[in-house]
């Protein structure tokens, strides 16, 4: 977003940023960067796809077993009560993924989630999420904007954040970072191996998306408010 544009916005919603940075600052400490599980050995994947519409926010989950049968899938569409801002975009969609995540009858163990973890300045989706739902989490996005990238491997401030891998020829890469409960390199492996080629999205993802838009077609074919 334009700093101006994202500057009116703020004032507009009379929204405390540096309070808000300062909630993401002190959340961030509770990630780890340890495998919490024995990643091997679990049974269901699950991932979002959030929507937004009008003034509401369709967010879509779907879990699937390691064999990419979907097992359960769920909606929650919620009111949008905070703007779009690039560095706190989970307090634009995370309240309607908790609610869609309370509708499942069967809970994944992991979550891919389609945005940044600790490669964000302070405290990513995937973060986000898996502090407020004790869930690991694994963030994925095609996006490099703000990354510095050395030998395939992310960086903050000098720091490791994630990896870039290429999972489809030809098409752009994808960057695998942490949200937490999981190391860089079980994110990795764990992205690389839940890809279906010749595809480039982890199969949940992409059924995520899938489900989703059928959702968004049945429900908003002729109402966008």
């Amino acid at each position: 977003m334009d700093p101006a544009k994202e500057a009116e916005t703020i004032k507009k919603f009379g929204i405390d940023i540096e309070s808000l940075k300062r909630e993401q600052s002190n959340l961030a400490k509770n990630i780890t960067l340890k495998d919490e599980t024995e990643f091997n050995n679990i049974e269901f994947i699950g991932s979002f796809s959030n929507i937004i519409i009008g003034s509401k926010i369709l967010s879509a989950v779907v879990v699937t077993d390691k064999a990419f049968n979907i097992v359960d899938e769920k909606f929650f569409i919620d009111r949008v009560n905070f703007p779009y801002l690039a560095e706190f975009r989970s307090y634009r969609e995370l309240p309607a993924m908790l609610k869609a995540l309370e509708q499942l009858e069967q809970k994944p163990e992991l979550f891919l989630i389609d945005g940044l973890g600790i490669n964000h300045p302070r405290l990513g989706e995937a973060s986000h999420f898996s502090i407020n739902t004790d869930i690991p989490s694994i963030a994925i996005t095609d996006n490099s904007i703000g990354f510095n990238i050395s030998d395939d491997k992310l960086f903050i401030n000098d720091k490791e954040v994630g990896r870039v891998i290429q999972t489809k020829q030809g098409s752009k890469p994808l960057f695998v970072s942490p949200g937490s409960g999981v190391s860089i390199e079980t994110a990795v492996k764990i992205v690389k191996d839940l890809v279906r080629p010749p595809h480039k999205l982890p199969e949940v993802m992409k059924l995520a998306r899938k489900y989703a838009k059928k959702i968004h077609g049945e429900l908003f074919k002729n109402n966008q408010s």
